[in-house]
Parts: C-alpha cells; structure tokens; sequence
C-alpha cells in the first residue's frame, strides 16, 4: 500500500513539473511573438521567481509623461542604492525625452511590491561605417541594488535584450559597444560577444570597420556614456583618457576597488592598460552574431531551464537550416556579396 500512495506521488510531482514547464514555455513563447511583432518592444516577462524583467524600447517616444517620470524615477531610485544622491545626471538620468528615445531599458522589479531591484541601459547610436549610417547599440550602465546581488540577475541584464534585438533585426550580425574600466565587465563582453576589440583574446585585432565606428561615436556621442569634450583618445588601444568629466564622476573607481573577473588575464589587461588614478576606459566594439548568441543561451542563461535549452536548439537550427534561405530571399537587405535590388520599388 505505501508503495502506490508512494507511485502516485511521484506521478502527481510529475505532472506539476510537466505543466510549469508547459506554463513557462508558453511564457516565453509568447515573448518571442511579442519580440517580433512590435515596431518597439514594450512587455514584461517573468525571468526569476518573484521579479519580472520589463523591457522597454523608445520609452522617451511611446510612453506617457507620468509613465516616464515613474521609470526614470525606478532608475533613480535603484542608483541611489549605490550611489550619492544626485550624483548622475546624464544620459537616462536627465529624464529628457530626447535622450530616452533612444534608449532601451531593461528594469528587474520585485514581483510582490514593485520595487525596482535593478536596470540596464542600452543606448542606440547611428555611426557611418564604409560611407553608410550604421546601427551601433551601446551597452550602458547595468545598476543592482546591493541587497539582491548575488541572485543570478546577471544573464538578464547583460544579455536578454542584445539577444531580443538581435532576433528581431532577422538574425544578422549587430555591433555593440561598451565602456568600462571594470575588469569583470570587460570580460563579461569579452566573452559573450564575437570580434571584440581590444580583448586579450589570442587574434584579437583592431580592424578599419572597428577605427571608423570608434571615431564616429567619440566624435559625436561622448553624451551617451558620460564623457567630455576634453577627453582623449588613444586609437592604438582604444583607450579613453581622463573619461569621468562629462556627468559621470560618481562613476569613477580604483583599480582595488573595481569588481574582478574570475579569469585574472581580463584584470591584468585593465591594470596595464588603464590610468585609474586619472580615469582611463576602455571602448570596446564588437558585434553580437549567431556564434555569440549560442554562447550566451548555452552559458550564461541558466542550464535547467527547458526554454533555453530549446531556443539553443532553434538558433542551431536556423543557423544551420533556414537562416541562409531567408537572408538570400531578402532582396531589400545586402547578403554577403548580393546588394538589393533597387528596382523592386521599395
């Protein structure tokens, strides 16, 4: 008799953990749907047990005044955490439309209290490369509050939404960029996106697609990351001099005290490279490609997650199967060594 109270027992745990993964692949099902259909993102998705992650893209073109004020209230009060009161005042924190319609936040809340746990802040800048206008999105500033660190909020917030426009755009290959004098986030970008320069990678090069894009947004976006007019820029190694002048003093760490990378060869290429006395960052570019995306889903999203383990399978399918066919149908969009078509009246 204990034993088939027992059988049913287990059956019955079977069955819960059956429909909450039903439940959760539904979830992130309809994400997916929501993440292709709209012009610009603006949904919530459940990604930790007792926080949602919202997503929101243009807030300073779609969202309201008093919706507005109250995420950039959020960020505010997440900064304050961490930070003096006031201490930041550009980019997301002037609260001006302008400059958050070209942002695309990420926002972790407490799911019971709607307490803003922490942010990411992604910026889009338009940069020529080889003549044309090209899309660079910057990876911003990433805030937690110290209480909640430690939760495995990371894979949320430095990769969900790269990886979200990244589908979108198609699959096809995005640049980004970062700055940052902190040695862990510098291998975090090292690590999760392809072609980053400068990394200490072995190949690690400094292309002419890298120097124009790197001109182009310290010749007309030092605003989107907090630096100066008067601040240099070494070319040679991609090296930002005297960077915390610009509205992003608080910002401004030593070298003890800037969180370390678990690999000690990403802290040793800041500690060499950097001036942390004067407030030396380092730019870096690269780009967020199929290769990077199956990294990122295979190590850094949580392994026991049967979502994740079935969009792995789906980005190795379509890099293996459908993508090569959609992109050579596309004749709007260049593939390789095909242009588009100018005759096809669009």
């Amino acid at each position: 008799m204990a034993s088939f109270w027992s059988g049913n027992s287990a059956i019955r745990r079977g069955l819960v953990q059956v429909r909450s993964a039903a439940g959760r692949l539904r979830s992130y099902g309809a994400f997916w749907l929501r993440a292709f259909r709209k012009p610009a993102i603006d949904f919530t998705l459940r990604t930790h047990a007792g926080l949602r992650t919202r997503i929101v893209e243009s807030p300073g073109r779609s969202l309201s005044q008093p919706d507005l004020d109250q995420l950039v209230a959020d960020l505010r009060t997440i900064a304050g955490k961490t930070l003096p009161a006031g201490s930041l005042t550009y980019g997301i924190f002037s609260g001006e439309r302008e400059r958050l319609a070209r942002a695309i936040v990420t926002l972790i809340s407490d799911e019971a209290t709607g307490r803003p746990i922490a942010f990411n802040a992604l910026s889009v800048m338009s940069v020529e490369l080889d003549g044309e206008p090209e899309q660079v999105t910057h990876l911003g500033l990433v805030m937690i509050d110290p209480d909640v660190q430690g939760q495995g909020l990371s894979w949320v917030l430095y990769g969900l939404t790269t990886l979200v426009l990244f589908a979108r755009d198609g699959l096809r290959p995005k640049w980004i960029s970062n700055v940052t004098q902190v040695p862990a986030v510098f291998g975090m970008v090292c690590d999760t996106f392809s072609d980053v320069f400068p990394s200490p990678h072995a190949g690690a090069r400094r292309s002419f697609a890298h120097l124009q894009l790197a001109r182009g947004i310290m010749r007309e976006h030092r605003a989107v990351f907090g630096v100066g007019g008067e601040a240099g820029f070494d070319e040679q190694r991609f090296v930002i001099t005297d960077a915390y002048t610009g509205g992003s003093d608080a910002l401004k760490k030593t070298y003890d005290a800037a969180p370390k990378h678990r690999d000690e060869p990403y802290n040793a290429f800041c500690a060499r490279e950097l001036d942390y006395a004067r407030g030396d960052d380092l730019l870096q570019l690269g780009r967020i490609d199929l290769a990077g995306a199956r990294r990122y889903l295979q190590r850094d999203v949580p392994a026991g997650s049967l979502p994740a383990l079935l969009a792995t399978s789906a980005v190795l399918a379509l890099q293996r199967l459908i993508l090569p066919v959609v992109h050579w149908f596309d004749d709007a969009r260049p593939f390789g060594t095909l242009r588009p078509w100018r005759g096809s009246g669009r």
